[in-house]
């Protein structure tokens, strides 16, 4: 006979309910749980799949002081107590996303210091015109693959697969682990057999240390190993899976929700039909209402702590809610063009170290794919657009349009890439042809991949 996993205790009379962030409900308007949340106060209870239970920072100023008061909130998992004693079961969908790994986003202190610093100082390598360069070769091949068609979904076959293409140049990355790659970070973020999307993720990158380890490039993998922070083989799989789940799952989403955002809002649409692309606002503007990742900075408060008149126990998941942050009405400004002091990339020593090379790729991905396909539409209305349910991210399901259908001219061999990255390119076999990329996003990617 097997025991079931301990139930949570319902709240007792007076206390609040725990909100849900996971269900269709939430993902369709996650703003209407935000207002309920603040009735309670900056710091309010939630669950974030069944049976795990956390609290949710929904007050800037709250998120702040939880962001940069270090000595009072570890990023530290193990601290975890509903884990570490069972309450919630090591399968449940959340886990992969909140576990302990050793890398820099897991980690306090020096230990913090050491692996971010391997992180900010490999990626501070990589020149932005050569990171330019492979986001517009990227570009050109996944819109050459839609422009005949007339219609393409810009979620499955532009947006998920850009920065994959992306991450696999700057690490080098084989295009033969590509599949294990998509389906391991895929399931991670849907909580789809999450624990075994984890270990598929785990082992294929381990699986790109020990080539690189044999075989160093002038990549981002090579340059994190030849560091002098002397990363261990386990540091740096779970480093990569750190940058590979920054720089794909919220990349996408970045350049989506811009582009939903383009062509679905009157304050664009002007400046759009007049040939000016106003991309920069349009991504402040999507930081600041409709961030990527629209919950996650977790902490463990490292004692009981009472915060503006709210208990939070020590080891209780305490969620930053990025999103909810960036909206708290008792903000005073309403401009955001220009205005970067939303909390779309954290704040404090765990603010995101790829800002910058993430700016860049979702504005050369949106000013790309619109110079290309200028006359690009919403293919439905888009209050009938479907967002994907989960309580860390906010992502489309998908990205319907339509656009004139547009002739594209075969390469000629001037236009062959050199040498050095003719491995990494994608090649017109390995992108799906238009109207064969199959359902769900995982496996459009798929199909990419495998050249279907």
């Amino acid at each position: 006979m097997t025991s079931a996993s301990p139930v949570p205790p319902v709240p007792p009379p007076g206390c609040p309910a725990h909100e849900s962030l996971h269900g269709p409900e939430f993902a369709a308007d996650p703003a209407a749980v935000y207002r309920r949340l603040r009735e309670v106060g900056p710091i309010a209870p939630v669950e974030l799949a069944p049976g795990v239970r956390a609290s949710l920072v929904v007050g800037y100023d709250a998120a702040l002081h939880v962001l940069r008061s270090t000595e009072t909130f570890s990023k530290d998992p193990r601290r975890w107590k509903d884990l570490a004693d069972g309450t919630v079961p090591t399968d449940s969908p959340v886990v992969p996303m909140m576990m302990y790994r050793p890398n820099a986003l897991w980690t306090d202190g020096a230990e913090h210091r050491r692996l971010r610093g391997a992180i900010t100082d490999s990626l501070a390598r990589v020149d932005p015109a050569t990171l330019r360069g492979h986001v517009e070769a990227s570009a050109d091949t996944l819109i050459d693959r839609i422009a005949p068609a007339g219609q393409a979904d810009l979620l499955g076959e532009y947006a998920q697969v850009l920065p994959l293409l992306v991450f696999n140049r700057l690490f080098g990355c084989p295009a033969d682990y590509g599949e294990r790659l998509v389906r391991g970070m895929s399931g991670i973020f849907d909580g789809v057999d999450a624990e075994q999307a984890n270990e598929l993720l785990a082992t294929t990158l381990l699986d790109l240390v020990t080539l690189k380890r044999r075989r160093p490039g002038p990549d981002v993998t090579s340059w994190l190993m030849a560091h002098s922070a002397g990363l261990t083989d386990e540091e740096m799989v779970h480093t990569l899976v750190l940058l590979m789940g920054a720089g794909t799952e919220p990349q996408q989403n970045l350049i989506a929700n811009s582009l939903r955002l383009l062509l679905s809002d009157d304050r664009f649409a002007g400046s759009l039909s007049g040939g000016s692309l106003p991309v920069e606002d349009a991504l402040d503007e999507v930081l600041w209402t409709d961030p990527p990742m629209a919950n996650y900075a977790v902490h463990y408060p490292v004692h009981d702590v009472v915060h503006e008149g709210v208990l939070l126990r020590a080891g209780h998941p305490l969620v930053v809610s990025l999103a909810a942050a960036n909206t708290d009405p008792s903000l005073t400004t309403d401009q955001r063009a220009g205005n970067r002091a939303h909390l779309a990339w954290s704040a404090g020593p765990h603010n995101c170290p790829a800002q910058s090379p993430a700016r860049l790729i979702a504005a050369v991905a949106v000013e790309k794919l619109l110079d290309r396909l200028p006359d690009v539409e919403l293919a439905v209305p888009v209050e009938e657009l479907a967002w994907r349910p989960g309580p860390f991210h906010r992502a489309l399901a998908a990205l319907p349009v339509m656009f004139p259908p547009t002739a594209v001219t075969p390469p000629t061999a001037d236009d062959e890439p050199p040498v050095e990255s003719a491995a990494s390119a994608p090649r017109p076999s390995e992108v799906p042809e238009a109207g064969r990329v199959r359902r769900g996003w995982a496996a459009r990617l798929l199909a990419w991949w495998r050249g279907e």
